[in-house]
């Protein structure tokens, strides 16, 4: 829980009744300051003022006495507030039932003179005549447009918005205090009564006391006593919650408005009540967690549980009430239908609810999701965030409009250009192949500079394979555009793509059941308060946990887990870049560990023949991610020297991680089961090919147990990262594209030149430098399309054949281009992280100082230790 999401489930009108959870969780980050020794003030950007909880107080006092009194106070404000509206609303709904039961003794006859006669030439002054008497109580009468005798009622509220429809409109916005509609209720029905018996409305004059409508025509009466004569349930008396007539219907709608109103306003008490005790709890277990207290299950049953407005009893009281209105809604409207009153109710609560949330909070959201907004701005819960817009290269005022002419236009305009004389140029002989050649290079220049989105440019790639007409067939010859369209398409869909599916979902089951968090929180709670040993303990869970939840997800992990690290810390600490740049790096490191860690792995596995099993792909990147993961952690003790204090003086503590003290679940175990067994089954798969054909088919495994039972959702399926599913079906057709259209036969002269006569180890160094430097500064996913199928090829027209070694040579470094705050994604988080004070952490600088040389350093690795593993295996 946190502000935002109980903004988005508040009553707006009560938002200075609830618990003020905002507040209450900066005074637990100013505690946590104070356990650890620091009590700077904590700097109020929005009052520009600096404020401390603990200033002037016993460094020994217990936070739990200085927490304590915050709670009181905001749970003796909620009380009040609950206190006053529980009687309000009480006393109204016992109103409400002595004025159902004095209707129903007036009977449905009461107002008999109520009813208009048919006289179409006194129809418009009787019309005139009753709209005048109502309009004192706010009721007004609206002609229908396909009959001049159908009239909607509209019941006018304080505060409210007139409408002319008889039922509910879902945009009418509900009021929550109905003292306003209980004064209504009653001046309406007085009206009603006075205008039925004739007398004049307020100040409005009787016509001369002619007392219109006092008297029915002779046809009116002989159509009611027919209409009783031959209605089915003519030996049933007619109530005024049944009649048809005039006055009972008018009846009818003003009371189902006042239970309407009623029971909304029960609701939102009811549901005020249970979003503050979530709040309690949630604040409760913060500070728990915070402070190494154990405050939260004392205080929730001394003091919430046993406060107004969380006691059995007021509970009872709010049910009861809500009951009695259901009651009262059937008898009144829904002719003693007890479910149907149920459901039209919970249909008006709905529509309330989405009212209240279509606020200003909720249309930011929207418009955020959409991606609405001006140029340069972003949509935020607290408002609209000013970014640095994009500069132009040329921003010039024509007549003809505003022209502005960015970088990225820049890049796609050159690649097109480059494009269209690469098609018109023949650079090799064939046409395929030249052909082809013009798209790897367009694609390489889009991808490089992402003058579009890389998914869009890996999208594009087919329709320019099949349009240009490059898929050539076993005989050399070129295929049509239909049969080039299957084949393209089923290549694209391999099987490396369902195991990159798989891997995304055992991702998103081990984050959704915090499975995740909570082994990682155990295994961090040993690493001490060492500042070395906690850097080393984070790097080595950053690059595990990469292993699975991909080196995406796993350093947006590891970085909200830092966080209460990062508050106690002293000021200009050289811990935090340190801990954070270690925490991207090991990301990094971790892409190269499995084979579902990375985009890159999956790239590679697809082009090895045969493919490697898992089993030998973990005997040799695990000892190489070991490795270099420790020669990093050494690299950055010595660049930060992290242990010492900012002013000199002693070494610094860390706050040590507190794992979680909830025990596992029956579905936790069952998410471990289904991966355990999906992991051992892709270990296996070489000696069990026969039965289940290739590693993407136990991707599927996954993905029924986790969707089938109800642990993973549609949501969760949406919210896969299919940009990077379609980044690589792109990179698979164009690697096939270009081994199908000739042109990678065409480079077969100048690969056998640059190899001819050298060894393989010296081949491994050269091809280490080329992958290292084009994945630093591009995507490595993009750097394995590229580079994969020429290390694939080299290999292919080398003595013994050693593709599958380069290939795998390739896929690991490009997960160690790592040098720049651009290279891989791990690094673009980490150079966004800010301090309390709006600061990034890490410069461009902490990137070319520690970044380049831990690149180095992995790829060395990777190119000794690797090879030589890779040799043995």
């Amino acid at each position: 829980m946190n502000s935002s999401s109980l903004k988005f489930n508040a009553v707006s009108e009560w938002w200075d009744e609830y618990i003020a959870y905002d507040a209450l969780k900066k005074y637990v980050y100013q505690l946590e300051k104070q356990q650890v020794g620091y009590r700077d003030a904590v700097h109020d950007l929005e009052a520009n003022e600096s404020t401390s909880l603990i200033q002037g107080t016993d460094e020994h006092v217990s936070t739990d006495a200085l927490f304590i009194p915050l709670l009181d106070r905001e749970l003796k404000k909620i009380a009040s507030f609950y206190d006053a509206q529980e009687k309000e609303l009480l006393e109204e709904v016992q109103g409400l039932e002595r004025m159902v039961l004095q209707q129903e003794a007036d009977g449905p006859d009461f107002g008999h003179q109520y009813d208009r006669q048919e006289d179409d030439d006194d129809d418009d002054d009787e019309d005139d005549d009753f709209n005048q008497a109502l309009q004192n109580s706010e009721i007004t009468f609206s002609r229908s447009p396909a009959s001049r005798r159908r009239r909607s009622l509209s019941v006018g509220n304080r505060g409210g918005v007139r409408t002319h429809r008889p039922e509910w409109s879902s945009n009418r916005r509900f009021s929550l205090s109905s003292n306003e509609d209980h004064g209504d209720l009653e001046a309406s029905i007085a009206s009603l009564r006075s205008t039925a018996q004739g007398e004049p409305t307020g100040s409005q004059p009787s016509n001369g006391g002619q007392g219109r409508g006092v008297s029915r025509s002779p046809i009116r009466t002989a159509k009611s006593i027919a209409s009783k004569i031959f209605s089915r349930d003519s030996n049933i008396p007619d109530t005024v919650w049944t009649a048809k007539n005039n006055y009972a219907m008018d009846i009818q709608l003003l009371f189902k408005r006042r239970i309407t109103n009623l029971y909304l306003s029960l609701i939102s008490l009811r549901s005020y009540v249970e979003l503050n005790l979530t709040g309690f709890r949630k604040i409760l277990k913060k500070y728990d967690k915070v402070t190494d207290s154990s405050l939260r299950d004392r205080y929730l049953h001394d003091n919430v549980e046993l406060a107004s407005p969380f006691t059995t009893a007021s509970k009872d009281k709010l049910n009861r009430a809500v009951d009695r209105l259901i009651d009262l809604y059937a008898r009144c409207v829904a002719r003693g239908d007890a479910s149907a009153a149920k459901r039209q109710l919970k249909m008006h609560q709905r529509e309330h609810i989405a009212w209240e949330r279509d606020t200003v909070w909720r249309q930011m959201i929207g418009n955020e999701r959409r991606g609405e907004g001006e140029p340069g701005t972003l949509r935020t819960l607290g408002g609209t965030l000013v970014l640095e817009p994009e500069k132009g290269i040329l921003d010039l005022q024509t007549p003809a409009g505003h022209i502005k002419l960015t970088m990225k236009q820049i890049f796609l305009l050159a690649s097109v250009i480059i494009f269209v004389l690469l098609l018109n140029v023949q650079v090799v002989e064939s046409v395929e192949a030249n052909r082809c050649l013009a798209i790897l290079v367009f694609a390489t220049v889009m991808w490089a500079t992402e003058a579009i989105p890389l998914f869009v440019t890996s999208i594009f790639i087919p329709l320019l394979l099949v349009t240009l007409r490059v898929i050539r067939d076993s005989d050399n010859k070129r295929l049509s555009a239909p049969d080039a369209t299957k084949w393209i398409f089923s290549v694209m869909f391999s099987p490396t793509i369902m195991l990159l599916i798989g891997g995304f979902t055992i991702a998103a089951a081990l984050s959704k059941t915090n499975i995740d968090r909570v082994l990682i929180t155990r295994v961090l709670s040993l690493a001490g308060t060492r500042p070395s040993i906690v850097l080393l303990a984070f790097m080595g869970v950053a690059c595990f946990a990469s292993m699975w939840i991909s080196n995406v997800a796993a350093p947006t992990l590891c970085f909200t887990l830092i966080k209460p690290i990062l508050r106690t810390l002293p000021p200009r600490s050289k811990f935090a870049p340190c801990l954070i740049l270690g925490i991207a790096l090991a990301a990094n490191i971790g892409g190269q560990s499995s084979p579902i860690s990375s985009p890159q792995n999956l790239i590679a596995l697809h082009e090895m023949d045969p493919q490697l099993d898992w089993s030998k792909w973990f005997a040799i990147a695990l000892p190489v991610s070991a490795i270099s993961i420790i020669l990093i952690w050494l690299l950055l003790l010595v660049s930060y020297k992290p242990a010492r204090s900012p002013d000199g003086e002693g070494d610094i503590e860390i706050k040590p991680i507190k794992p979680t003290r909830e025990p596992f679940t029956l579905k936790q175990y069952w998410v471990c089961l289904v991966c355990l067994v999906t992991i051992t089954l892709w270990c296996v798969e070489h000696a069990i090919e026969s039965k289940v054909g290739d590693m993407g088919i136990i991707a599927i495994i996954p993905i029924v147990a986790f969707f089938s039972t109800g642990i993973l959702k549609k949501d969760d399926f949406d919210q896969f990262l299919w940009t990077v599913v379609f980044l690589a079906m792109g990179g698979i057709a164009l690697g096939k594209g270009v081994t199908s259209s000739g042109l990678l036969e065409v480079l077969d002269d100048v690969i056998r030149d640059i190899i001819d006569g050298k060894s393989l180890y010296t081949v491994v160094m050269v091809l280490s430098v080329i992958v290292l430097v084009v994945s630093t500064f591009i995507s490595h996913t993009i750097a394995s399309v590229l580079l994969v199928p020429i290390a694939k090829e080299v290999g292919s027209k080398m003595p013994n054949h050693p593709e599958t070694l380069l290939i795998f040579l390739t896929a690991l470094i490009c997960s160690t281009g790592m040098g720049m705050p651009v290279s891989g994604f791990p690094n673009q988080q980490a150079a966004t992280q800010e301090d309390e004070m709006g600061q990034l952490y890490l410069s461009n600088v902490d990137f070319l100082k520690n970044g380049v040389p831990a690149s180095i350093i992995a790829t060395m690795v990777v190119s000794t230790v690797g090879f030589l593993l890779m040799k043995v295996m």
